[in-house]
């Protein structure tokens, strides 16, 4: 309903994707770096592990992690893998966060 009356008061209504010009294969990595940054924030809490004591386990700062569970662009996809497995996180797990 919401998008009809935009629409109808000359708004375009767009997703995300559309609105950066991203390709598919674009899209399907944003959604990933989201995935997993959602998944490592939930299972650190979870686990009552601050950012602190998840930076001295992958020997980083807190900072990097904190740039990790915002899905920075200057985190890479292997770092935020690693993490998740420092928190005993298995393979077939991570493959269960993302999808």
């Amino acid at each position: 309903m919401q998008r009809k009356n935009l629409e109808a008061n000359g708004w375009k209504v767009s997703d995300t994707a559309e609105f950066l010009n991203l390709s598919p294969e674009e899209a399907a990595y944003v959604e990933l770096k989201l995935a997993l940054s959602k998944a490592l924030q939930e299972l650190r809490k979870s686990k009552k592990i601050t950012q602190v004591d998840l930076a001295k386990r992958i020997k980083s700062s807190q900072s990097r992690v904190a740039k990790m569970e915002a899905a920075d662009n200057s985190v890479t996809v292997d770092l935020m893998l690693r993490s998740l497995f420092a928190l005993g996180a298995s393979r077939k797990k991570v493959v269960g966060m993302l999808g």
